[in-house]
């Protein structure tokens, strides 16, 4: 779960292109209150900025639906 304004990092893993990136990102960014969303294929990291709540099995269901592999959200 998230707070709200929070900036949370998650890894996934099977990005291997922009396209991927693109995918991604505009997926994240139709969840309610997602303001920002930003891919880092080399680190195989997503940053998710939002100010309202967000289950993490939403995410998680999200991306594997997209086809790649969730690994968990990242300490801060």
């Amino acid at each position: 779960m998230f707070s709200k304004k929070e900036e949370i990092k998650i890894k996934v893993d099977g990005m291997s292109c922009s396209h991927c990136a693109s995918k991604v990102t505009s997926l994240l960014k139709s969840i309610d209150g997602v303001k920002k969303v930003n891919v880092d294929l080399a680190k195989k990291q997503v940053t998710i900025v939002s100010n309202k709540r967000i289950e993490e099995k939403t995410i998680k269901e999200m991306i594997e639906d997209l086809g790649y592999i969730y690994l968990g959200m990242m300490e801060k």
